[in-house]
């Protein structure tokens, strides 16, 4: 059993971005573990307040994991506010070494959103700080072989697919979970529903598979592959 670990800015950027691999992952038996650095309560409907939105955030970050039969983890950082200081990065070193995950999957560094970009580097210093013995903390270092950044229409600049992951098995599971959160079927926005969707068909017809999400890698190779994530 593999352990993948998602890491997002915002509660629903994972679970959009890769939530077809991590259903598809845990359809087979893996163990699946969502972070949210913020819960994106800062896109809370005009009816609510961003405190309470933040409430109904967690518990649909956790509803995702649940149906996966994972773990979800919000921190408590404000929406908006997400920065690259030492405190958040020693965090998710932390879980990263609690969780031990073989893969992890964040933001890509280029991206319009200043959260989505704090969040990529949060998550690529703190797997090397996670893995250094010569850092010690409370627990064991843990060296995470895998690291890849996730397909998202905000961090798209020089995002280029190295990776095609199969979700066909999970794309059901994904879908039905994926429109619970509320922002994703009434965001005025963006639509986001319909474009993820659509952009499973487009990586599955460039790969072969009926429905697939793609992956970029921190340095590109020349040879783009195809299987699971677990798999490079």
């Amino acid at each position: 059993m593999a352990v993948i670990m998602a890491v997002g800015a915002h509660v629903g950027d994972m679970e959009l971005t890769c939530g077809g691999v991590l259903a598809a992952h845990a359809l087979r038996g893996d163990r699946i573990v969502t972070v949210a650095m913020t819960a994106g309560e800062k896109g809370n409907p005009p009816e609510m307040s961003p405190e309470k939105y933040r409430v109904q955030k967690v518990a649909e970050a956790r509803g995702f994991a649940r149906a996966l039969g994972g773990e979800a983890v919000v921190l408590d950082t404000p929406d908006g506010l997400l920065e690259y200081e030492d405190r958040t990065v020693w965090t998710m070193c932390d879980l990263i070494r609690q969780y031990r995950p073989d893969v992890l999957i964040t933001h890509w560094r280029e991206s319009v959103h200043k959260d989505h970009r704090a969040a990529s580097r949060i998550v690529s210093d703190a797997r090397y700080f996670a893995g250094n013995r010569g850092f010690v903390r409370e627990l064991e270092a843990h060296p995470c072989p895998k690291l890849y950044f996730a397909e998202n229409w905000e961090d798209s600049r020089e995002f280029t697919p190295y990776l095609y992951v199969d979700i066909s098995q999970g794309y059901e599971l994904w879908i039905q979970e994926i429109q619970k959160h509320w922002f994703v079927t009434h965001s005025t926005d963006y639509r986001y529903l319909e474009y993820y969707d659509a952009l499973s068909i487009c990586r599955g017809c460039e790969s072969g598979f009926t429905r697939a999400q793609a992956f970029m890698v921190r340095e590109q190779f020349s040879r783009v592959k195809r299987g699971a994530v677990t798999d490079f």
